[in-house]
């Protein structure tokens, strides 16, 4: 871990960046990379701040091929925006060369590091806070999708193996159960219940993947709200970040993925399982933005959206609380029982989707109706 400024400048001194480094710090952002920022001093006298990260080989086995795969997508969606767009306005994500010209860099302890511009007059947001919000971050992710929806699949490796494998997740989990190695199942039993009474749903998406009825793409994989930078005094989305687990994928799980993220006001560890909802005018703004923004998707793709954010609410509480059960080895904890507090959220979350399961669904029929997708 790096833990003072010249450290950070020892890394920062490994990347192609012009002027005087002044100041680094530690960025308590997400659950799996240690990242941090660093400020430099350029020779006109301005301040740049550049986002420095080192890929956490715990969780991506194969961090050269993540440096693959995001130099790719960043690469055509700038072709793409500059050239089929023409659009000279809008940010995104670039990496910074290191040197000999690679992307990343190896540091004095280990571990492949990268460097991205900052993007400043921008925040991301934990809990969305209002609709606009909501149909900007959609309207990101959708236009994402879009954007590398013509990179073939078999160009982008797959760095979590069955990442999104719901059916996988779950029989993990009842391994775990079963195993018990911590003596945490019997305070998670009734977790445990809630889960099993649901198991008949966790293939379904896949199930018509392999049906041929739903396609593969290129996906991000992680949508969380809290991955769109929102200018702060527009509101409007500027740029998708964390690409680490772009890879092959169903965009449903993309879709879910937001769902979870931005219906509910409640924090992802949320105690007070009191605070969890579901917004219904949420729901409608990400349904709108994602529809808006993404041509390429089907009907199939269509027809599937309100079931995504269920299936990936319990997808997610499957992984927290199987973490959880295993003694906290894969996401960071602050607290005892952190990993159980964020299982509880998630699965209190598939409660209040499932009591909205049929106004979602005639809602997303009548944008459906209102625009045309391809068959």
């Amino acid at each position: 871990m790096i833990e003072n400024d010249s450290h950070i400048e020892e890394i920062a001194n490994e990347f192609a960046i012009a002027g005087e480094f002044l100041t680094g710090e530690e960025v308590d952002s997400g659950h799996i990379n240690s990242t941090y920022m660093a400020s430099f001093k350029k020779s006109d006298g301005r301040i740049g701040r550049y986002i420095f990260q080192r890929i956490n080989e715990n969780v991506f086995k194969d961090p050269l091929a993540v440096m693959r795969n995001v130099e790719m997508v960043t690469r055509h969606i700038n072709w793409k925006v500059m050239r089929v767009k023409k659009d000279i306005g809008g940010q995104t994500l670039n990496l910074y060369p290191a040197r000999g010209g690679r992307f990343y860099a190896t540091g004095e302890g280990g571990g492949i590091w990268r460097c991205y511009n900052f993007i400043e007059g921008c925040r991301t947001y934990d809990i969305v806070e209002n609709t606009r919000q909501a149909y900007q971050a959609a309207h990101a992710f959708g236009s994402f999708q879009d954007l590398v929806s013509d990179i073939p699949v078999e160009d982008i490796k797959e760095t979590i193996p069955d990442f999104h494998n719901t059916p996988k997740r779950y029989a993990r989990l009842m391994e775990v159960i079963a195993q018990d190695t911590h003596g945490r199942v019997a305070g998670a039993q009734e977790e445990i219940n809630f889960i099993k009474s649901r198991e008949n749903i966790v293939s379904k998406l896949l199930d018509l993947k392999d049906a041929g009825v739903l396609p593969e793409r290129i996906t991000h994989n992680d949508t969380k709200i809290n991955n769109v930078m929102i200018d702060i005094e527009t509101d409007e989305a500027v740029c998708v970040i964390d690409l680490d687990t772009v890879m092959p994928g169903l965009s449903l799980y993309d879709f879910g993925d937001m769902v979870r993220t931005a219906v509910s006001p409640a924090a992802e560890d949320e105690q007070d399982l009191s605070k969890v909802e579901m917004r219904m005018p949420m729901f409608e703004a990400l349904a709108e933005g994602y529809m808006d923004s993404c041509d390429c998707l089907c009907k199939a793709e269509i027809e599937n959206l309100a079931f995504a954010g269920k299936l990936i609410s319990l997808e997610t509480g499957i992984r927290f609380l199987t973490d959880h059960l295993e003694g906290d080895v894969y996401f960071k904890t602050h607290r005892d029982q952190h990993n159980l507090d964020r299982a509880r959220t998630q699965l209190k979350l598939v409660e209040k989707l499932e009591e909205q399961k049929e106004k979602m669904e005639a809602f997303v029929k009548r944008l459906s109706n209102a625009r045309s997708f391809h068959s």
